[in-house]
């Protein structure tokens, strides 16, 4: 019963990633910040997805950058991976992207990265 309902919340959660998908794209100048959650880390990229061999990697931040601090909660890790992917793309002359959220809800993890990164000076 328990393998079934994980199966239908991971086809859900694909089915909105491709839903959204379908309508972001990122460029040189405006990437794609891409998020990805697993159950102990997030990890976000910015994708460049108008090079010729596919899409390119910008830049990235994880909580696994940040070190093992086991006391933080795993939002407020999220928020500090996300002011850390701010700074990183404000060195490299990218203040403008758009957001995929991979089909997670935006609340919680997803959510804490997205304001952190707002608050390193990204616009999105």
């Amino acid at each position: 019963m328990l393998k079934d309902k994980n199966i239908k919340k991971t086809k859900a959660r694909l089915r909105r990633h491709w839903l959204i998908r379908k309508k972001v794209l990122g460029t040189k100048d405006q990437p794609r910040l891409l998020v990805f959650r697993s159950l102990n880390h997030i990890y976000a990229q910015l994708i460049d997805d108008t090079t010729p061999n596919g899409s390119h990697t910008l830049t990235s931040a994880s909580t696994k950058e940040l070190g093992t601090n086991l006391e933080a909660k795993k939002t407020e890790q999220s928020y500090k991976a996300g002011i850390l992917l701010g700074e990183k793309a404000l060195n490299q002359g990218i203040s403008k992207v758009c957001f995929d959220r991979c089909g997670y809800k935006y609340h919680g993890r997803v959510k804490a990265l997205a304001e952190g990164a707002r608050k390193a000076g990204l616009v999105f």
